[in-house]
């Protein structure tokens, strides 16, 4: 079957870094778009970044442009998630998904989801 986890959250301070990975298994992980979404307490989910195929074209948030940048080795059948300059309104549960079709920042178009990560982003 197929299995998305993430991993590499944690607890960091305002202004440092995490980097966040996601492994896939149970699929042909070139064959997905994938993305990464992410979940604040009695917030709805929320688009944070997506990558293509290839990894030729990447997608952002507004809110975590700059900031954020993510990637993919399809070797490995991973995506991350490089955060930088992290703030308290950052703090959410980080989940990575897989897409079938073309890229979305709808998390409805999305097939199969991790069970998230936590990050907490302390001021």
């Amino acid at each position: 079957q197929v299995r998305l986890v993430e991993s590499g959250g944690g607890l960091v301070q305002a202004g440092g870094s995490l980097r966040l990975s996601c492994a896939a298994s149970g699929l042909t992980f070139s064959s997905y778009v994938m993305g990464w979404f992410r979940q604040a307490p009695g917030k709805e989910r929320e688009y944070v970044a997506g990558i293509r195929r290839n990894g030729g074209n990447t997608y952002y948030a507004d809110s975590v442009k700059g900031r954020f940048t993510i990637s993919r080795d399809n070797a490995k059948n991973t995506v991350y998630l490089q955060m930088n300059s992290l703030k308290p309104e950052d703090t959410a549960v980080y989940y990575c998904a897989a897409a079938f079709r073309d890229y979305s920042n709808d998390y409805r178009q999305y097939n199969y989801w991790g069970q998230g990560t936590q990050v907490t982003v302390s001021s």
